[in-house]
């Protein structure tokens, strides 16, 4: 193992991120009781232009008005880009008025590390303006060629900075920027032979999992398809992700469900826990269960799906 190792900057439970327009304040409370682990209100995407303001109003209500920590919820607010007129104050206006509730603010369309640092830099400011006893962390999307190009040096740098928790694979804008001959977000191209989301999610999960952050798959849209998302959501989480966008309420049982370790895997992994215990135990560096060798690498993968198994059991207990 190398001497060079980069740990968490925070822990949480994240199977499932529920997207909610900040110009929908009707859906508030109905995301509330949606069973989501996060939910990120929109100010960017979801919102049209002359309805920004009105939504940065509805959202900074709507994270001091609603429990969502009571509700086991994680929430957050997807802001404006850096390259628009809307992002600065949509940052200064959340940390003043709602910065004590809010957990993470994800930043939109991020192609280099620069961009994380702008929102550190800010959020360094004004927490100390306001005296904020916790520390908002940050979620970039990385949704462009840019953006994937530096996956690594973002992913990295921002570990550093102590703030940056998780990257998420926005496909529908990472396709564009690509010019990939698709109109389908998040599903398989019949043209193409395979998943052609593959790389890409792939490689922003090796840098996560290389820097300690948390790898997030984006949307699916088709909401009137729940086997098709749940087999997006099943190739995100063979490739390491922790967790999947959903679009609609109804996506977001089968994310938890996709996410969640299965009891019978759960159970397995204890069993590989323990005959390895009593094979060290002989002086034994490995061990046979069920007909197969299992050993120190064995160890590892029994013990991450152990350790997601018990922290998706506190939060939801």
């Amino acid at each position: 193992m190398s001497h060079t190792l980069y740990e968490a900057n925070a822990q949480r439970v994240q199977r499932c991120e529920l997207a909610v327009p900040g110009s929908n304040p009707s859906m508030f409370a109905k995301a509330l009781k949606s069973g989501a682990d996060f939910i990120f209100l929109d100010l960017e995407d979801a919102v049209a232009p002359d309805d920004k303001l009105q939504a940065r109003k509805n959202v900074i209500a709507a994270i001091n008005d609603l429990d969502w920590a009571g509700n086991g919820i994680t929430i957050s607010v997807r802001i404006n880009g850096l390259d628009t007129q809307y992002m600065v104050r949509d940052v200064v206006d959340l940390v003043e008025q709602c910065g004590a509730k809010l957990k993470t603010i994800l930043i939109p369309k991020v192609g280099v590390y620069s961009d994380v640092y702008m929102l550190e830099a800010m959020l360094n400011q004004l927490e100390m303006q306001q005296g904020l006893k916790h520390r908002i962390g940050i979620e970039a999307l990385i949704e462009t060629a840019l953006g994937m190009a530096n996956v690594e040096d973002i992913a990295k740098q921002g570990a550093l900075g102590g703030r940056l928790e998780a990257l998420h694979f926005g496909v529908a804008d990472y396709a564009a920027s690509n010019r990939a001959r698709t109109t389908n977000i998040g599903g398989l191209n019949p043209d193409y032979p395979g998943d052609q989301w593959h790389a890409a999610i792939s490689r922003m999960t090796v840098a996560c999992r290389a820097y300690g952050l948390r790898p997030i798959d984006g949307p699916f849209g088709d909401i009137k398809d729940p086997d098709g998302y749940k087999d997006a959501a099943r190739r995100a989480a063979a490739l390491g992700c922790e967790g999947k966008w959903a679009i609609h309420p109804s996506q977001v049982t089968l994310a938890n469900e996709v996410f969640t370790p299965p009891v019978a895997e759960v159970q397995k992994a204890q069993r590989i826990l323990e005959a390895l215990k009593e094979a060290a135990a002989q002086g034994k560096g490995a061990a046979a269960l069920d007909g197969r060798l299992i050993d120190a690498a064995s160890e590892k993968m029994a013990n991450n799906i152990v350790t997601a198994a018990a922290a998706i059991s506190a939060k939801t207990n």
